[in-house]
């Protein structure tokens, strides 16, 4: 439980920022606004994570031709304008989980539990594993839910709004374009709803009844693992929507910081011109986004 504990919150901690990247990329390419970003908004609801978020996607968003332009609407849909307050949540659940799991490593679950000083032995309960079991049901749920709205964003922008072309098709006709992709996050998505039911509220008899009450903590840190990769998948599908919409409203530029990313992005992951073999590209982007430095 531990060890997978400490790899999925090391990479929890790696995806949110990813996705608060991809997010603004997002954003910036959906022609979004940036007003339900700003400090006030955040300030009069002190949810910690959410004003957290918000202040990172201000920051990178800074500068972008995009963002500063006139906008013809009024507001966006939930999963661009929302993203402080869905991300914001999802960053509080894993700053819980870093501290279970920081204490539990740093901490004794043998037992019995001998105590020298005291020349005593005591059979206790220090193995049982309820407070990882809990805690990784929480980041699945809180890790999922960062898959569940990057999906919606990957929707929005193949969905033929604020002027973008249908599924992002660049020569419209018999190329379907984006179509597939957001159906495998979608179907990423809902996988990982049913990897979210959680574990702890499980337990069964064993060892004759003496162990009567389980954790089932191991079955909630497997699962955890699954999700954290299936996060890594829809967050790529992202990129590459989120990449190919970007290059649909050129010449116009969003911020330098995103700029950059996509730069380095389209080394491994070019245009879409025409249809091609789309399982490519999200290995590839799959791939640039386990191995990209993300200032944590």
């Amino acid at each position: 439980m531990s060890a997978y504990g400490s790899w999925c919150v090391w990479h929890a901690h790696r995806l949110l920022k990813i996705a608060n990247l991809i997010g603004s990329i997002s954003l910036d390419a959906f022609d979004g606004r940036l007003e339900p970003f700003d400090e006030k908004v955040h300030k009069i609801r002190p949810q910690h994570g959410q004003a957290m978020i918000a202040a990172e996607v201000r920051e990178l968003l800074k500068d972008s031709e995009l963002i500063s332009q006139p906008k013809k609407h009024v507001q966006d849909p939930y999963s661009f304008r929302c993203i402080p307050q869905v991300h914001g949540a999802s960053l509080d659940a894993i700053s819980h989980v870093t501290e279970v799991i920081l204490r539990e490593i740093n901490g004794v679950s043998d037992n019995p539990n001998v105590f020298p000083e005291n020349d005593e032995i005591i059979s206790a309960g220090n193995f049982h594993g309820q407070p990882l079991a809990l805690s990784l049901d929480y980041l699945a749920i809180a890790l999922s839910e960062l898959g569940s709205i990057s999906e919606r964003r990957t929707y929005q922008l193949i969905s033929g709004e604020r002027e973008l072309p249908n599924y992002l098709v660049a020569n419209p006709g018999i190329n379907s374009g984006l179509m597939m992709p957001q159906y495998t996050a979608a179907s990423l998505v809902s996988q990982n709803k049913q990897l979210c039911t959680p574990a702890s509220v499980d337990s069964i008899v064993s060892s004759n009844g003496q162990e009567d009450h389980v954790s089932m903590g191991a079955n909630a840190a497997t699962k955890a693992y699954r999700v954290v990769n299936n996060l890594y998948s829809i967050l790529a599908i992202e990129l590459i929507t989120a990449a190919q919409a970007l290059d649909f409203r050129r010449p116009l530029k969003t911020s330098p910081r995103l700029e950059e990313f996509v730069y380095n992005f389209r080394k491994e992951v070019s245009f879409i011109q025409s249809d091609r073999l789309l399982h490519n590209d999200m290995i590839k982007a799959e791939a640039y986004l386990k191995e990209v430095n993300i200032e944590l």
